[in-house]
């Protein structure tokens, strides 16, 4: 959620900033955590990247006019200069390789005319990028090894330690307006409002195609109106976007 919302927030303010100086810049982001397979994924995440590096180098390679297996090392390429791209190190290397050899599948999945119930092709895919999230975000190799084995295993759940931690986390208050919260219930509702953003709200670019009304305009005064609240009278520490490093 963290990665959707400051990559989302981070290209609509810069087609905003661009629209006030009289420049529009291309549509970079389209509600991606929506797509049903990995290569709509590519069409609605960091769009303007798949276009330049489709443009510049799978059609220059030769695209998918030299035969299948040439496609595949083609797609692999552009993948793995997307992982570079983002960083010289081997965890995005890796998380660029993932991208590839999944999008290979999903092309060889369509070639031969699979399709899978809605539901499901949207979780396979939405986990499959969380998962790939992994290598994204950590900081070596073996740290995105260890928070995998975290993840799938299963013993952690049952453990006393991992039991112990959980009723502490239900025990500990946070803050938010002033409101007191258990932690757990904080973070999985905020959580759930994130994702129900992400997957069921119109994005900006939508809401753009709406004729304006006032109940819209009502609910971004309140939100504008909230926010700026919560920067004036909370210990509000500012922070980089993520994708300010790229």
């Amino acid at each position: 959620m963290q990665l959707y919302f400051d990559f989302s927030g981070y290209s609509d303010m810069a087609i905003g900033l661009g629209l006030m100086f009289n420049i529009r810049l291309p549509l970079n982001f389209n509600s991606p955590y929506k797509s049903l397979s990995i290569q709509e994924f590519w069409r609605r995440w960091h769009m303007t990247l798949n276009q330049f590096l489709t443009k510049y180098l799978y059609f220059p390679l030769g695209g998918s006019r030299k035969g299948a297996i040439r496609t595949y090392i083609n797609i692999l390429i552009i993948f793995a200069v997307s992982g570079i791209w983002h960083g010289a190190g081997w965890t995005f290397v890796i998380w660029g390789m993932l991208h590839g050899i999944a999008s290979c599948i999903n092309r060889l999945w369509s070639k031969y005319g699979f399709r899978l119930p809605t539901f499901l092709a949207w979780f396979l895919t939405f986990n499959f990028v969380n998962i790939a999230w992994v290598f994204f975000r950590a900081t070596s190799v073996n740290q995105a090894m260890e928070v995998l084995s975290s993840m799938f295993n299963v013993n952690n759940l049952l453990s006393s330690n991992y039991l112990a931690q959980q009723l502490m986390l239900f025990h500990t208050p946070t803050e938010f307006f002033g409101l007191s919260f258990s932690l757990v219930y904080f973070i999985t509702l905020m959580m759930a409002l994130c994702l129900g953003i992400a997957l069921f709200a119109k994005n900006t670019w939508e809401l753009s195609q709406l004729r304006f009304n006032s109940g819209l305009g009502a609910v971004y005064v309140a939100a504008l109106i909230t926010i700026a609240t919560y920067i004036v009278f909370t210990n509000f520490s500012s922070s980089e976007f993520i994708y300010f490093n790229f």
